[in-house]
């Protein structure tokens, strides 16, 4: 097989910067702990970090869902 097509990281337009790099490797260990729910993430987050980018508050299902569109628009 080629690895012509294995590209993994070919949508990407930049690199990561290190909130994201946080946020993903958090997402990453909720996900492996078999949390995979809006409501388990947001608990996890709360727990374990990263706090939120842009805010001193908690991590909210609303935030939470807004900060995964926006990451994922860009």
């Amino acid at each position: 097989m080629s690895n012509l097509y294995l590209v993994p990281h070919q949508a990407r337009k930049r690199e990561p910067t290190a909130y994201e790099n946080l946020l993903g490797d958090s997402l990453e260990r909720a996900y492996t702990a078999d949390i995979n729910d809006l409501e388990g993430l947001v608990s996890y987050l709360n727990e374990h970090g990263p706090q939120p980018q842009d805010t001193s508050s908690m991590w909210t299902p609303e935030m939470l869902a807004a900060e995964l569109k926006r990451l994922g628009d860009d």
